[in-house]
């Protein structure tokens, strides 16, 4: 078990990247200065950014407290959940295996695909015309 303090982690997906702050406290969210359900409106995302809690019963028994650059919703909710699944994993490493197995600390790699040269997109074409 770690010194609980503060852990401090970082998350990445698509552009978007997470600094986490992680505290032992009562369950307040503090992302770029606004609450949880106040910065992402989207349920499906606050289900997922609290994953990692709800896998390792800890909800409601720490203060997070996150910076969030970059990206759009779903990639800083994705880097989100990935700093706070590795803080779980620095507190107490006995996490690291249900958070392992549910895919919580794997980084997601996939980006956007960039635009090839002579096509209107990265993998569409112009329109064919016979005659």
């Amino acid at each position: 078990m770690a010194d609980t303090s503060m852990i401090h982690t970082i998350g990445r997906r698509k552009e978007a990247v997470c600094r986490v702050f992680l505290t032992p406290g009562s369950g307040k969210w503090s992302l770029n200065g606004r609450t949880l359900g106040d910065y992402f409106p989207r349920p499906a995302l606050v289900t997922a950014i609290q994953q990692p809690f709800t896998a390792t019963d800890t909800l409601g028994s720490y203060d997070v407290q996150a910076n969030l650059t970059g990206g759009g919703q779903t990639g800083q909710a994705g880097a989100l959940r990935l700093a706070i699944a590795r803080a779980l994993v620095k507190i107490d490493e006995t996490h690291r295996r249900k958070l392992r197995d549910l895919g919580l600390l794997t980084r997601d790699a996939r980006a956007v695909e960039r635009k090839k040269p002579g096509r209107p997109k990265a993998r569409k074409r112009f329109q064919f015309s016979k005659r």
